[in-house]
């Protein structure tokens, strides 16, 4: 504050006025930036009523300026608008008056008048200390936190208008936004760039329809902007007249170039971090404006060198998503399998941009029998190493469950993987791993540490099934895990999911929990299953915080009774000649005469094969689903193997028959022995169609 009857030496660089208000409404203090803003000398304010600063003619203003002096008197904060007059009649508008109530005694203020000036267009850029505060301190420390491109670049062009320029344009290489890891940066030997945003201050739209957002270009030769970009070092051009602005707009063949660049200053800066170009920001000032000089341009270079850094940050992070990205969707299945009978549907999102790629995956694998297995797990962690776990997981899971290896067995084999894998870096990861039976409406289940799945009947009624609790996979110690099973009604539907769906930090997990629950309940038996699949991810998109999210939605029937058939046949080589009668029938009824012959001579083979190894009856059983496919049970827990006889030997030559004359053939264990089983291409279908067709949000994060 200047005391009464001084003037200050110096002019302060600020354009805020500051004022003491005594009891009366007079001034009685002054700032240092009154002369040099408004003309007055302090001597020529002190004394007088504040109503001196505004046109005392001015009903209005006069108004406004008693309301802000009965805030100071009621102890109240108070802000107005005011048109500010100055000595020599010089009116300043849009100035900001804000008041503040002073605890004082004697002669102090009753309280403080502060007056917030614009600036005229005259003065701008001429607060060498303003414009570098407002580029280099307040701005780029906060843009340094964005790993976004785009969200970086606008915000650079942000903190350069209106502090720095009038308009300002932010390119970068091509080959940095594109979303392959090799692109040329060359084309017809000119630098591909393209412009991530643009912004202008003046009034005039034709800045940005003439420079549009998004535009991949090559600056031609003879232009500022190919001079820029071919030495790397900042062109200033401080007048742009209109001969230089119609050459450039001549030699770009781009006619509304010339009237936007005709009397401007322009300053390109370029973009170089780590000794590599990355692009240019392109800096002009309308007529009317302080032209730019050296000093702008250091301090723009300044800029563009801390700039260069958070456009590359941004850079490698996008780059590094994107490669996890791809390594995630190429790790997922490209398609799910099912009996006929079974209808699935999945839905799949990666984590939001906030947060890293993840390791969830899901799986549906038609197994022989019309039986299929449904698979969730979450890896926990995010990133690269969450999705390359992820990968190796799911290969081994798939592999185990083409093994026909049962649920908790399957499970227990992927804990062993995951504590060897976690010696050489620590790791765990949920899942659970159902395997539903179409020919006998059962569901097994096995969970490690995961969700508990939610099975919906064709009534309405829907529960969270209880499975027996195990820890996590690779965690070491604690329970065993187990498995059970349940008799699923014929039309229900069954929901595994991974906790993205039901917990993000917005909502706890019973509230999501509760809400999965309330989608699928009442009359979800004829809805068709990609509106429930739509349905579970409603309101998801929006979570700026959102963790990767799998979903897997199986509508599950039984296999119709004209579709299968069964027979029991006792411990008797005459069973043989029964059961290729049996089979000849049963493909005559189902108009499948042309598989008889083969069907007959792997149906002998399998059931000889038992007789010999295994006591008690057989069950033979046919199943026509996508493929014929024939089973013999047996209550032989040894599992028979395929061998190359000698040419001496008699026997051992049935299942080297069954292998070459099936599409495929396997076997399995059961509670009571075992089953061997083959299968027969059926002309005229597809033994494993494709996932039906579908488009969805999310998909384009894991299909090609």
């Amino acid at each position: 504050m200047a005391p009464a009857g001084e003037t200050p030496a110096t002019v302060s660089a600020s354009r805020t006025l500051v004022f003491g208000i005594g009891h009366s409404g007079e001034i009685i203090q002054c700032g240092q930036n009154v002369p040099g803003l408004l003309g007055y000398e302090a001597g020529d304010l002190l004394g007088r009523s504040a109503r001196v600063l505004v046109d005392e003619e001015s009903p209005e203003a006069g108004e406004k300026v008693d309301r802000l002096l009965e805030a100071i008197t009621a102890g109240q904060e108070r802000s107005e608008t005011l048109t500010i007059k100055g000595r020599d009649d010089d009116a300043v508008t849009g100035a900001v008056a804000t008041v503040e109530p002073m605890m004082a005694t004697g002669s102090g203020p009753a309280g403080m008048l502060y007056i917030r000036v614009p600036l005229a267009q005259s003065q701008r850029f001429q607060d060498a200390s303003h414009m570098r505060r407002a580029l280099l301190d307040d701005a780029l420390p906060r843009l340094g936190a964005s790993l976004d491109l785009d969200q970086s670049a606008r915000g650079l062009i942000d903190a350069l208008v209106p502090h720095f320029c009038t308009t300002a344009t932010v390119l970068v290489l091509e080959s940095l936004v594109a979303a392959d890891e090799v692109q040329s940066e060359k084309r017809g030997g000119s630098t591909v760039l393209r412009r991530l945003a643009v912004t202008s201050d003046d009034g005039n739209p034709m800045w940005e329809s003439t420079f549009p957002t998004g535009e991949v270009l090559v600056y031609p030769e003879g232009t500022p902007y190919r001079e820029c970009l071919d030495t790397a070092q900042p062109v200033h051009l401080p007048t742009v007249d209109a001969a230089e602005a119609a050459e450039i707009a001549k030699v770009w063949r781009r006619p509304p170039v010339a009237e936007l660049l005709s009397d401007v200053s322009m300053v390109l800066l370029p973009l170089i971090a780590d000794g590599t170009m990355l692009g240019v920001l392109v800096c002009t000032r309308v007529q009317g404006f302080r032209r730019f000089d050296p000093w702008d341009v250091k301090l723009g270079e300044d800029f563009a060198h801390r700039a260069a850094i958070v456009i590359d940050n941004a850079r490698k992070f996008s780059r590094e998503r994107a490669t996890a990205l791809a390594l995630q969707r190429s790790l997922l299945p490209n398609r799910l399998t099912a009996p006929t009978s079974v209808e699935v549907r999945h839905r799949y999102l990666p984590g939001s941009k906030l947060v890293e790629v993840g390791g969830d995956w899901y799986e549906s694998i038609a197994l022989p029998g019309a039986r299929v297995a449904l698979i969730v797990g979450d890896v926990a962690g995010h990133g690269v190493k969450a999705a390359v776990t992820m990968g190796r997981l799911r290969t081994a899971l798939h592999t185990l469950a083409n093994l026909e290896y049962p649920p908790a067995d399957a499970l227990h084999v992927m804990h062993e993987l995951m504590i060897d894998l976690g010696e050489q870096e620590p790791h765990f990861a949920t899942c659970v791993y159902a395997v539903y039976d179409a020919t006998t409406g059962t569901l097994e289940i096995a969970s490690a540490g995961h969700l508990p799945p939610l099975l919906a009947g064709p009534g309405g009624d829907s529960e969270y099934l209880q499975i027996p609790p195990a820890p996590p996979l690779g965690v070491a110690g604690g329970a065993t895990i187990e498995s059970r099973e349940f008799q699923v009604e014929d039309g229900s539907l069954f929901v595994i999911y991974t906790d993205g769906l039901v917990e993000n930090r917005g909502r706890d997990i019973d509230d999501g929990l509760s809400r999965l629950r309330g989608i699928f309940a009442g009359d979800t038996h004829d809805r068709p299953m990609e509106d429930l699949a739509k349905a579970t991810l409603d309101g998801v998109y929006s979570d700026q915080h959102r963790d990767d999210i799998a979903v897997l939605i199986a509508r599950l029937r039984r296999l119709p009774d004209d579709h299968r058939a069964s027979w029991t046949l006792p411990a008797d080589p005459a069973a043989v000649r029964r059961a290729r009668g049996l089979v000849r029938d049963q493909l005559d009824r189902w108009e499948l005469g042309s598989l008889s012959y083969t069907t007959e001579l792997l149906t002998s083979e399998l059931i000889t094969n038992a007789l010999r190894y295994a006591p008690g009856p057989i069950e033979l059983r046919l199943l026509r689903e996508r493929t014929l496919v024939c089973e013999v049970l047996d209550r032989s827990a040894a599992l028979p193997r395929l061998r190359h006889a000698e040419d001496h030997e008699e026997n051992g030559r049935g299942l080297l028959v069954v292998s070459q004359l099936a599409h495929r053939w396997g076997t399995r264990r059961t509670a009571t022995g075992k089953v061997v089983w083959c299968e027969q291409v059926i002309p005229g279908i597809d033994p494993e169609p494709m996932e039906p067709p579908g488009s969805w949000p999310g998909e384009s994060h894991h299909r090609e």
